[in-house]
């Protein structure tokens, strides 16, 4: 039986690397669904192995061998021998030029070339030994050692030197990034007061069972959702809901994890382990997100695969061809391929693609819509029909009754009504309950008779010899105005108008999206007269009404025939229809499951304008990816220009691949500025 499992790493400072551990994993017998994410350092798969960890740490070794894995998170802060062996081999080489005795000049210097130059050719001869790969480290350490060789001693130095500066500069860069991304989800509760008979104790939120009882105090975070058994307070849900107004909740009501206490203290049983729990649903879905990769940042990773050896060949070819054709000497050819071996490193593609995403991502969780991966945000911007289901979704479901036409004049407005309830008393449709609120008094339902049901269409019954009928215009035979029609024998006596509340900025989405030339489409089982009102009201391209569930689901699939669709339901009443469409946003359903595992956007806080919010990010994100590539290939590419034809030096060349590499990371980081 396979399970899941999560791994988390240290030391893999590469994207290219956590892209070779990904297949190489997913080729190894016993291991399904292999993800290593390079933006939260880890590793996930299924596997039906006993010991998967063992098997796990054998591989990544053999890639990467100063990559460690771990079954929990480390959170230990490592020493930062980097920038100790850096300001040793700076004042190592500062001795060596103060120095004047030649013999101990020279071995001062080959001193700070091993302290700067010792683990990137240890790393490199580990990858060629163990996995036989050739990546960057290896380009690093011939560009070095070939430096010196050729004399350019200082040269050779400042080139390893500008290298090592520029990884502990990227490395920070990276982590700062990955800091602040999960700052925006920092809403994980790590502990939990436990009562204990009179006792109350801390625990793990993880060790907190279903009927445990907890305490909150005012100030703290609900851990796990539960009911409250005891108090009464006010609570801020605004990490969940986005909401800044406060929400009064007793004794008996549902509370959901993420959520403050801003009051009294109050007692809550436990009804959802933490990891059902929503705060940690949420949470996981979101750092986890970009497992699901965009196709452009697996094109990115395909191509690192194979680039770098593909730019050794290169640089082999420019040693021999150009002493051999053009008037070019040896040793100026070779250092021509030294610094074309410098600037070609992918780091800078490999590494901000990725976390553009990423950022992506994050600025969407802090903007209550959950993605659930990379891919999803460039599926956006291909939509060319957003397809709204009505109730809960463009209104807000709160119909109320406005009006009751009678045509016949033997009947009063009451007495209509109480026939309708009579017959509506045996329904469990919303319309019904509206109808039996109307009707205040008592009802004698045992003269109703012959009570049937006709799904998306209506009801009928007797009551005494008379046949009624109660439904939509299609069903009562009518063309009259309004939203359920009543006949009785087959002749039309009354009409009655409800209106449904269209939720604020309806109109604002629907005009956006056609800004954008998109399409928009209402699909809703409500009766002609309801889908008309409120296609009026917000302007909607086209509506189809009175349809049945598989009928919604059926003009879905036409659409998605010969168009991008994204469908934006209810999540609970939809699923069918959100896991068809090219895109599914669920709305405002935080808490439930259905939603979330139906959809691939969760929109937590029933905001349409987050629709709106949502095509933005994905904009931002995309032209932010499009731009990093741009500028790391047509730098790259003039920079190789230059090394071929000798018009630049070595150290010119990482300077400007570890700049590129940190440039790219921080344009990245500008999707969080909104």
């Amino acid at each position: 039986m396979l399970k899941n499992y999560k791994y988390y790493l240290e030391n893999l400072d590469c994207a290219n690397c956590a892209k070779k551990i990904e297949n190489t994993i997913s080729k190894s017998k016993g291991f399904k669904d292999v993800v290593v994410n390079f933006n939260t350092l880890t590793l996930s798969f299924k596997s039906d192995l006993d010991e998967p960890f063992k098997e796990v740490v054998r591989i990544i070794k053999k890639i990467e061998p100063d990559t460690r894995v771990y079954q929990e998170k480390n959170n230990n802060t490592k020493n930062d021998y980097e920038l100790v062996r850096l300001i040793l081999a700076i004042i190592t080489l500062g001795l060596s030029l103060l120095i004047k005795i030649n013999i101990i000049s020279d071995i001062l210097l080959i001193v700070s070339y091993g302290l700067l130059l010792y683990k990137t050719m240890i790393k490199a001869l580990k990858k060629i030994i163990k996995s036989h790969n050739i990546d960057e480290n290896l380009l690093i350490t011939i560009s070095g050692i070939g430096a010196y060789i050729l004399g350019e001693h200082m040269e050779g130095l400042m080139v390893i030197m500008l290298y090592v500066i520029g990884k502990i500069l990227e490395e920070k860069a990276v982590n700062k990034s990955r800091r602040g991304i999960e700052e925006l989800l920092s809403l994980k509760v790590e502990k939990a007061n436990l009562k204990v008979n009179d006792a109350i104790k801390e625990v793990k939120s993880e060790e907190l069972n279903i009927g445990d009882i907890i305490v909150v105090r005012k100030g703290e975070s609900i851990p796990v959702d539960g009911v409250v058994t005891k108090g009464e307070t006010m609570l801020d849900t605004s990490s969940l809901m986005g909401e800044a107004a406060f929400q009064n909740i007793k004794e008996g009501d549902k509370v959901l994890s993420g959520s403050i206490n801003k009051g009294e203290v109050i007692l809550i049983e436990v009804t959802h382990k933490y990891v059902d729990s929503t705060i940690y649903k949420i949470l996981d879905l979101t750092i986890n997100a970009t497992n699901n990769k965009a196709k452009t940042e697996t094109r990115v990773s395909k191509i690192a695969s194979f680039y770098t050896p593909i730019v050794l060949l290169i640089a082999i070819l420019i040693s021999v061809i150009l002493p051999l054709f053009f008037d070019v000497s040896f040793n100026d050819a070779i250092y021509r391929a030294l610094t074309f071996l410098v600037i070609s490193c992918p780091c800078a593609m490999a590494i901000s693609v990725p976390l553009s995403y990423f950022a992506g991502i994050g600025i969407a969780s802090k903007n209550k819509i959950l993605v659930k991966g990379s891919n999803y945000l460039d599926e956006v911007l291909h939509v060319d029909k957003v397809v709204f289901d009505k109730t809960g979704t463009l209104t807000s479901g709160s119909f109320h009754l406005d009006k009751i036409n009678v045509f016949d004049k033997k009947y009063k407005r009451e007495d209509i009504l109480e026939l309708v309830a009579l017959g509506e008393s045996y329904s469990t449709h919303p319309i019904a309950k509206l109808i039996l609120n109307e009707f205040k008094n008592k009802l004698d339902v045992k003269v109703v008779k012959e009570f049937r049901e006709i799904d998306g269409k209506g009801i009928t019954y007797k009551i005494n010899n008379d046949t009624f009928k109660v439904g939509s215009s299609s069903f009562c035979n009518t063309k009259k105005d309004g939203n359920i029609f009543v006949t009785i024998n087959d002749i039309l006596v009354a009409s009655f108008i409800f209106q449904d509340n269209v939720k604020e900025n309806a109109l604002d989405v629907v005009e956006f999206l056609r800004k954008r030339n998109i399409e928009t489409i209402m699909l809703t089982g409500d009766n002609e007269s309801f889908a008309k009102l409120v296609s009026e009201k917000v302007n909607i391209d086209k509506y189809y009404a009175e349809l049945l569930p598989n009928e919604k689901y059926l003009k879905l699939q036409d659409l998605k025939e010969e168009h991008h669709v994204m469908f934006v339901g209810d999540g609970i009443n939809d699923a069918p229809s959100l896991a068809l469409s090219n895109v599914g946003v669920s709305m405002g359903s935080v808490g439930s499951t259905s939603a979330i595992e139906a959809s691939d956007i969760v929109i937590m806080n029933d905001d349409l304008a987050n629709i709106i919010n949502l095509f933005k990010i994905a904009q931002k994100t995309n032209l932010i990816v499009n731009m990093n590539l741009l500028l790391a290939i047509s730098i790259k590419i003039f920079i190789l220009g230059l090394a071929t034809f000798g018009l630049t030096s070595m150290w010119v060349a990482v300077f400007a691949d570890t700049g590129l590499t940190l440039i790219t990371i921080l344009n990245s980081l500008r999707i969080l500025k909104r």
